[in-house]
């Protein structure tokens, strides 16, 4: 949720053909049979058949970098905190301070274990007084609903899995917000030109209540569009029909991996994990120590990672060969010892030379550094690089 944990995907998707018979142990999204419409290939995704692609990877890259896509995240988790103690319980539950921030405000945020690792990296909203609205990634929404839920003991709050009963539509790119103004029957609490970065606003979709955030994971302006299941299909296509005049494609989650990696955007499973600290994810200022209070993970935060612990840096290189996630880093082109691991990469389709995340040895950290990635048995140079590797023009 890394970012749009509002939509945040839990790993890198495979090929999978489309129309396939799902088990009888998967999930479908609730948009399953407009994407089987549509033609998509599917992935299992942390047990749901999600679509992979439509068309293919690069055109819905170029769709979101240049006009937008519409993506299907409903296999996202939905959890629910009510009551009067909910700001407090939440600043106890999670690293950061959520009692401050204010109605329909959106804050990254992430749920540490006592030893300081990471569960899960979230997007709160907070949607009343005393509601919030915690989005978890898909593959850790049971693992985040029982540590929510074993936090909540001593507090006065109710914390309520809705993730059946709720579907999550984004529409990414450049003409998102002009899609969504022209979108028939979608009526906005409010002015979408005036919606600032990590904030909501209330709606209604024919007679359907939606919650309209602007948080993305694809490094573009964009808007996550939260409903309830009965009425998503009509607002897939709705958004569909009003966005077919701006060039919006629907975008599978092969092209929003390689979005969120060209934005520098941590996923869980890959950059992040449970065995991780937040500050080698780069992820330090998250983790709110000066909040006044006690939380879970926070003795461990205090003393932080080892010295000689590897810390998450940007790669670049030239030519067409990308690393992938696992290839190892080395020091030289003959060392004998890999001193660091890629945790995602790709040939770059905006900027075109092959980009990746990496955990180094700190002494590899440096910008400017050079390093070399074993590539299937070829140790392609690379340059360590500040993240993001892409930012778009605002």
């Amino acid at each position: 949720m890394t970012p749009d944990t509002a939509a945040h995907p839990s790993d890198q998707p495979t090929d999978a053909p489309s129309n396939t018979v799902p088990a009888s142990d998967e999930r479908f999204s609730p948009l399953h049979q407009a994407h089987v419409d549509a033609g998509a290939s599917f992935t299992d995704f942390a047990g749901w058949q999600m679509p992979v692609r439509y068309s293919s990877d690069l055109a819905e890259h170029h769709a979101v970098r240049t006009k937008a896509g519409i993506f299907d995240l409903s296999h996202m988790a939905e959890i629910t905190v009510s009551g009067p103690d909910a700001g407090a319980f939440l600043d106890y539950a999670l690293a950061g301070k959520l009692s401050a921030i204010d109605l329909l405000q959106a804050k990254y945020s992430l749920i540490l274990n006592a030893a300081g690792g990471i569960i899960d990296d979230i997007v709160v909203y907070r949607t009343n007084a005393e509601d919030y609205l915690v989005v978890a990634n898909a593959g850790n929404r049971f693992p985040a609903f029982e540590a929510l839920s074993d936090r909540a003991a001593r507090f006065d709050v109710t914390v309520t899995d809705q993730s059946d009963d709720v579907a999550l539509v984004a529409v990414q790119g450049p003409v998102s917000r002009a899609i969504l103004e022209a979108t028939a029957g979608l009526t906005v609490d409010g002015d979408l030109s005036e919606l600032k970065y990590y904030r909501a606003l209330g709606g209604t979709f024919q007679d359907s209540d939606v919650l309209i955030a602007r948080t993305g994971y694809t490094g573009e302006d964009g808007f996550e569009l939260y409903i309830d299941v009965p009425a998503a299909l009509a607002l897939w296509d709705a958004l569909r029909a009003a966005g077919e005049p701006f060039g919006l494609v629907p975008a599978g989650l092969a092209s929003r991996d390689t979005l969120r990696l060209e934005a520098g955007m941590p996923l869980y499973g890959h950059e992040l994990s449970v065995t991780g600290y937040p500050a080698q994810a780069g992820l330090g200022r998250v983790v709110n120590l000066a909040k006044g209070t006690d939380f879970i993970g926070r003795a461990a935060s205090e003393e932080g990672p080892p010295a000689d612990a590897a810390v998450l840096v940007g790669l670049v290189a030239a030519g067409k060969r990308a690393g992938r996630a696992d290839y190892p880093v080395f020091r030289s082109a003959d060392a004998p010892v890999a001193e660091g691991v890629i945790t995602s990469g790709a040939l770059s389709p905006t900027l075109g030379h092959p980009i990746a995340m990496a955990y180094v040895a700190p002494s590899l950290a440096r910008p400017g550094t050079e390093v070399f990635v074993d590539v299937r048995g070829t140790r392609i140079p690379a340059t360590v690089t500040p993240l993001p590797f892409y930012k778009r023009q605002k």
